[in-house]
C-alpha cells in the first residue's frame, strides 16, 4: 500500500479544510489509518486515527474541531479540519498499518504504531 495526501492549502484563521489520504497498490481493508501533524520546528504528533472497523480515536487537541472518516470503496481516508488556528500550520501526514484483531486503535494512535507513511500535505493558517 502507498499513501498520497492532498487537500492542504493556505487558509485564514477560522477556516476549514478537508484533507484526503488515498491508498494505491492495495486495499485499506483490515488497515488502520492515522493522521499526524508536524508543526514547524517541532516533532510529528498524532491527531486522530481510525480503525479497520471504523472506530475512531482523537488526541485531546483534536477533539471538537477535527473529524476523521474513511471510505473503503474509494480507498480513502479523510480528515476534516474546522475552525483552524495558526498553530495548526504544518505538514499533515497520513499513515497506515495492518490492524490485527488484538491491536486497539487508541494504542496504535498514541504510540504511532504505523509502518507506511505518505509524503505529507502542507497546511498554512494565516491571515
Amino acid at each position: 500500500v502507498q499513501l498520497v495526501e492532498s487537500g492542504g492549502d493556505l487558509v485564514q484563521p477560522g477556516g476549514s479544510l478537508r484533507l484526503s489520504c488515498a491508498a494505491s497498490q492495495g486495499s485499506l481493508d483490515y488497515y488502520a489509518i492515522g493522521w499526524f501533524h508536524q508543526a514547524p520546528g517541532k516533532e510529528r504528533e498524532a491527531i486522530s486515527c481510525i480503525g479497520s472497523d471504523g472506530t475512531t480515536y482523537y488526541l485531546e487537541s483534536a477533539k471538537g474541531r477535527f473529524t476523521i472518516s474513511r471510505d473503503d470503496a474509494k480507498n480513502t481516508v479523510y480528515l476534516q479540519l474546522n475552525n483552524l488556528k495558526p498553530e495548526d500550520t504544518g505538514v499533515y501526514y497520513c499513515a497506515t498499518d495492518y490492524q490485527a484483531p488484538i491491536r486497539q486503535i487508541a494504542s496504535m494512535c498514541r504510540r504511532t504504531e504505523f509502518g507506511t507513511w505518505g509524503q505529507g500535505t502542507q497546511v498554512t493558517v494565516s491571515s
